[in-house]
């Protein structure tokens, strides 16, 4: 977490006339008002424009507002926006973003030297993650000289991979960062390891390689054998090298749960061993009824660690956690579509968060503009001095797309191209097993001090005093 509350930009109010129009019983009128949303959101971009860094909103923090691992967020955000309205508007921009911060090569794929000595393996996932989107829903080929969106997302799974076997302590799972002189190296968290199996079940669907589908199962048994993922498929932040992993940190964050619903969908989807299957389907959907249970108050998202009517304790990048949630249960929700009574409860969020997300959508210069607390207009709560920027803008983006989900378009894999037609793009032979080497992750001996702002955000307020900080201002 940020040592200090995400600075707030208020949100003055718009017009009445130029708020944000959206009818979600019609699908030309929801993608209308996903395009205005998308668009306000590369507002903020200027990558690509002098003085600009390709791939990045800003430069990371102590310099700029948004962490590295966060934009990889805005890229695979652009990507479903792309795979469920069929505009292709951003589609260069968001591979040339990509691509920007894909190397150094396959060697090291997505560790750029100016960040990779305080990134965290949580933020390599999301940009493997990022990449292996592309390939799925069909981005063109990266620019020459690039490695294909597949090759780069089987080159981060290896990469974490031979992290994860190196592993000598609590028997498995990824650390939380890279770097061993770091704090936050004797963390693990959960999201290090659920990005890993998110991957991995990508990469198991789109090649049919088992390698990938045994990883999966590795991950989730381990997040389950230390506690991480309780009996009633609660999902927690972390825990601690130090104690051999048995004292778990209690908060709950709606895009770990996320990202692992999301990866049961993928496993459930893909399996066909018939045990296996159920066991995935069991998991998806306990999960899956659970988070909704915990975090959609009223059938609305509420990032519940953070979020309070009156003030709010969520930094920049907790803000980026509801739109990886929404995107990764309307996932699940065309992965996996006959799970359930499940289901069922996640196009009703769906809907519902779309239009309580919308109805804040009133403010900034263009009267648009969206607001990060979404359950205060069903509490019947004014919007006026709710933060809006980027993260808000990818939040608003993903619940107005969750709407669309039956509009997409089927995954590519390996044999056939988004929408179904074949010959899909690359070969996704990595098996997953290999050694990082020596020049592995360039970080073995990086520093830090623990607050670096990795996609493991919410670990920075805890395992310490700084927790008991946090907590007693939320009460």
């Amino acid at each position: 977490m940020h040592k200090t509350a995400f600075p707030l930009l208020l949100a003055s109010a718009g017009s009445t006339l130029a708020a944000l129009q959206v009818d979600f019983g019609s699908t030309s009128s929801t993608k209308a008002a996903a395009k205005d949303v998308a668009f306000d959101l590369m507002s903020y971009y200027k990558g690509n424009q002098s003085g600009g860094i390709l791939g990045l909103l800003d430069a990371p923090p102590p310099k700029g507002l948004y962490y590295w691992w966060t934009n990889a967020i805005v890229w695979s955000t652009m990507l479903d926006y792309w795979h469920y309205t069929g505009d292709d508007t951003y589609n260069a921009v968001t591979a040339e973003a990509l691509a920007a911060q894909s190397g150094p090569g396959l060697e090291n794929p997505f560790l750029p030297a100016n960040w990779s000595a305080k990134a965290g393996n949580d933020d390599h996932g999301f940009w493997g993650i990022a990449a292996m989107q592309a390939a799925e829903v069909g981005l063109p080929s990266p620019p020459q000289g690039v490695a294909s969106w597949i090759d780069l997302a089987t080159a981060v799974f290896d990469k974490m991979a031979a992290r994860y076997s190196a592993e000598k302590h609590c028997h498995g799972g990824l650390r939380w960062q890279l770097a061993p002189l770091s704090e936050a190296y004797y963390i693990k968290n959960t999201e290090s390891t659920a990005v890993f199996l998110n991957l991995g079940a990508r990469l198991f669907r789109y090649t049919n390689n088992e390698t990938y589908a045994e990883w999966a199962e590795r991950s989730w048994n381990w997040l389950s054998g230390v506690g991480l993922i309780d009996d009633e498929f609660n999902v927690y932040d972390s825990t601690n090298v130090a104690d051999g992993c048995t004292d778990i940190l209690g908060l709950q964050w709606s895009y770990g749960a996320g990202v692992l619903l999301q990866g049961a969908a993928y496993m459930q989807n893909h399996t066909t061993n018939s045990t296996t299957q159920q066991r995935w389907q069991a998991r998806l959907t306990s999960l899956t009824t659970q988070t909704i249970t915990h975090f959609f108050p009223n059938s609305t998202l509420v990032e519940r660690a953070c979020e309070r009517p009156s003030k709010t304790a969520c930094s920049w990048d907790m803000v980026f956690f509801k739109g990886i949630a929404l995107r990764a249960l309307a996932s699940a929700a065309q992965l996996a579509p006959s799970f359930g009574a499940a289901n069922h409860n996640v196009t009703r969020v769906l809907r519902t968060t779309a239009e309580a997300a919308a109805k804040t959508c009133d403010g900034g210069e263009r009267g648009r503009a969206c607001a990060f607390r979404w359950a205060g207009v069903v509490e019947g709560e004014e919007a006026s001095e709710w933060a809006v920027g980027p993260p808000v803008e990818v939040n608003a983006l993903a619940a107005v797309m969750g709407v669309l989900v039956g509009e997409a378009r089927g995954l590519a894999t390996v044999n056939e191209t988004a929408g179904g037609q074949g010959g899909g793009e690359g070969s996704g032979s990595g098996s997953g097993s290999g050694s990082e080497g020596g020049s592995g992750d360039g970080n073995s001996e990086g520093a830090g001090n623990g607050d670096d702002g990795s996609a493991g955000a919410s670990t920075r307020v805890g395992m310490g005093l700084v927790l008991a900080g946090l907590l007693a201002a939320l009460l």
